[in-house]
């Protein structure tokens, strides 16, 4: 049997603007000048510090909430109060803020290079084979799957398939194989191959035929799982050739473009380009934090929109339609208010959140050595500066520093910790900074395995399992010992 009641609950919600301010938090500089630019296209009271400042009177306002009568005709001023949203500073808040740009600075836009697609390069290529007008189709098609790898990861079933559904063109896998022949032709060498042994097939056979590349072709069309899986002495064995000889074929393998897409310069791939939220200096041995000048743009309120308010004060007949303007206008102004705001706790934030980070690590902004880096996790930041785990996340995600080392990304200044032999926490950044570097001195003809390595790491001094010495090799993308072998 259903029933209604009555319950009484107490709950903690997000308000709106908590939620806006969070959303800001977490964008980088790049993606926070977009956003910028969205508000000022969809509140037209909201305006930029470069046009009319002489003019911005009225940029100082807070939050009315007073309601009007909807009954009536007409609405008295004492319903809203305007006062509360005009303001007689001589100086308005914006012009005291600062930022590394003046008003006279030109605004430079690297403009993109129109070339030509690595897909077009292809396609230009094919005017120089003769090819009758079904097979170039299907070679315009097999151009058209490549990607930006330089390769076909299609069957020829599936391409079959395709150029009937879609091109209606109905031809054989045979076909379909005597003219991607044509597109292995084509430069760079690999390109339109389906797999690595392919892609390094193609292009061992173009080069000029010497016994170095003779065992090499070889290898890779008759051995290749022998090669990848470094046995060579099966491959010694298999073609009865010395040490040496087979050092040089693997050098002429070596030498090989895996991904020959990328070696076409003329590819309009766009890159993106990190712009750094902070930059950290080393000045008279002390370390000084600024947070880059974009993240603080010159934002208030429209003096167009203040003016529509001072009128409406003005006025002594005050229609439906008015009120009606002037409930529009409230509602700009608080939202230009609220994102005027949420930006000033955004800098607040980020600025307090890396300066906690920058103290932490001291040691490392100091010296740029990594082994310096101590043991920090998200909740030693948000306990230094009284703030919730996720907002120090949203403020380490996607968000780099400008160091005298390099840029970096925050989130590589966090790391677990363990305890070494003497009871001291270290950071996992320092452990597998010294693998790393354990790894580079090893003797390759004899690389070390993950139980060697964790022995190594025990008499330095870092006690750690041979699953967890395994667990950093793959981390830092470091293959197995047998991989890492070389003759």
């Amino acid at each position: 049997m259903l029933k209604q009641y009555l319950q009484f609950k107490l709950s903690q919600k997000l308000s709106p603007q908590q939620i806006q301010l969070m959303k800001l938090i977490q964008l980088p500089t790049q993606a926070f000048e977009q956003r910028i630019k969205q508000e000022l296209e969809e509140n037209p009271a909201l305006d930029t510090g470069k046009e009319n400042n002489d003019d911005d009177e009225y940029d100082e306002f807070d939050n009315s909430t007073d309601e009007y009568d909807d009954d009536t005709d007409t609405i008295n001023t004492d319903d809203i109060n305007i006062d509360e949203y005009l303001s007689d500073d001589d100086v308005p808040e914006y012009r005291t803020q600062v930022n590394n740009y003046s008003a006279d600075d030109e605004e430079k836009n690297v403009p993109y290079a129109a070339g030509t697609s690595f897909t077009q390069h292809l396609r230009l290529q094919l005017n120089t084979f003769r090819l009758n007008d079904e097979e170039r189709e299907i070679a315009e098609f097999l151009v058209g799957s490549v990607d930006e790898s330089g390769y076909i990861r299609r069957s020829l079933s599936d391409i079959m398939d395709d150029l009937a559904f879609t091109q209606n063109i109905f031809t054989t896998e045979e076909k379909i194989e005597y003219v991607l022949n044509k597109v292995h032709q084509l430069d760079p060498a690999g390109v339109g191959a389906r797999h690595l042994q392919e892609c390094l097939s193609i292009q061992l056979h173009r080069k000029e035929k010497y016994p170095d590349i003779e065992l090499a072709c070889n290898i890779i069309d008759q051995a290749f799982d022998q090669f990848t899986k470094k046995h060579y002495k099966k491959l010694l064995q298999k073609f009865d050739i010395t040490e040496v000889q087979l050092r040089e074929a693997i050098e002429e393998i070596e030498r090989l473009n895996p991904k020959p897409g990328g070696s076409y310069a003329g590819n309009n791939k766009m890159v993106e380009h990190i712009v750094p939220d902070f930059a950290i200096k080393i000045t008279d041995s002390e370390l000084e934090l600024t947070l880059n000048g974009r993240n603080a743009p010159e934002l208030h309120v429209s003096r167009e929109y203040s003016n529509m308010m001072k009128g409406y004060k003005a006025s002594k007949d005050k229609s439906r339609s008015q009120k009606d303007a002037v409930l529009f206008i409230k509602q700009k102004l608080d939202a230009a208010k609220w994102f005027i705001e949420a930006i000033k706790q955004r800098q607040q934030t980020l600025f307090v959140t890396m300066s906690a980070i920058m103290h932490y690590q001291k040691e490392y902004f100091l010296t740029g050595d990594e082994r310096k880096l101590k043991p920090m996790i998200l909740k030693d930041i948000a306990d230094e500066i009284n703030m919730d785990v996720s907002t120090v996340s949203r403020v380490a995600n996607s968000k780099y520093v400008d160091t005298p080392y390099g840029t970096k990304l925050i989130k590589e200044f966090f790391s677990e910790s363990m305890t070494n032999d003497q009871g001291e926490e270290v950071s996992t950044r320092e452990i597998k900074k010294i693998l790393e570097t354990v790894i580079e001195e090893e003797d390759k003809k004899k690389p070390l395995t993950d139980e060697k390595l964790a022995a190594i790491l025990k008499e330095k001094g870092y006690p750690i399992a041979r699953r967890t010495v395994a667990k950093y090799r793959e981390q830092l993308d470091i293959p197995v010992a047998r991989l890492r072998k070389k003759i």
